[in-house]
């Protein structure tokens, strides 16, 4: 599971990629600055160095671009709008907790932060993600099913008229034109082979049971 870390302070920075490497997690991609954040996933300027994370731990207050406006710039990109984002903060106010997740923090970390706090909000933000994949790969498959069921009901509303009826016994034509018609459409559409077999009226009238 990779982890993107970004805080700008060099120990806290090493602090947390340690505690993380140390319970199991990585590999851990850091960066200095939300500008840094940015350029790692690929949303601002040339991208450094492949980074496409299963959690962001984003640190609040920073130079150049803070935390929350690479918070929201996160969101927009498609790839990433449920990657879970951590917001790490020494800040306590409300007003600061909402305005984090109003820019799409999945969850926040106060500081001084603890190695059991840290692994726990790690741990849950990724059984989050799992879940979240896992119901986005079903609604796909669901999509996919659903485009299949739509295809072959077209196909088979275009069988429509293929099908001679007799005006007079209402049963289906037996020449030769009109079975081939349908024999060709079926290997064609269902890559099915039709079997030539008696049915049993005609199997009870050509073979009639001995009194």
């Amino acid at each position: 599971m990779s982890i993107l870390l970004v805080d700008d302070f060099d120990e806290e920075r090493e602090f947390l990629q340690t505690v993380l490497l140390k319970a199991g997690y990585g590999p851990v991609v850091t960066a200095e600055s939300g500008r840094q954040a940015l350029e790692r996933l690929g949303i601002m300027g040339r991208r450094i160095s492949a980074c496409d994370p299963d959690v962001i731990l984003m640190d609040l207050m920073m130079p150049d671009i803070d935390g929350l406006e690479a918070c929201r710039q996160i969101r927009s990109s498609e790839r990433l709008e449920h990657t879970p984002i951590i917001m790490i903060t020494a800040k306590t106010e409300t007003a600061d907790l909402q305005a984090a997740y109003t820019a799409g923090a999945t969850d926040f970390l106060r500081k001084p932060i603890t190695p059991v706090e840290l692994v726990a909000r790690v741990s849950t933000a990724l059984s989050l993600k799992q879940e979240l994949d896992a119901r986005i790969l079903r609604e796909q498959e669901l999509v996919a099913k659903t485009g299949e069921l739509e295809r072959a009901l077209s196909e088979l509303k275009s069988l429509r008229g293929l099908i001679a009826i007799c005006a007079k016994c209402k049963r289906v034509r037996s020449d030769g034109t009109y079975r081939k018609r349908i024999e060709d459409y079926l290997e064609q559409y269902f890559e099915r082979k039709v079997e030539r077999d008696i049915c049993p009226d005609c199997m009870e009238q050509s073979y009639p049971k001995a009194g």
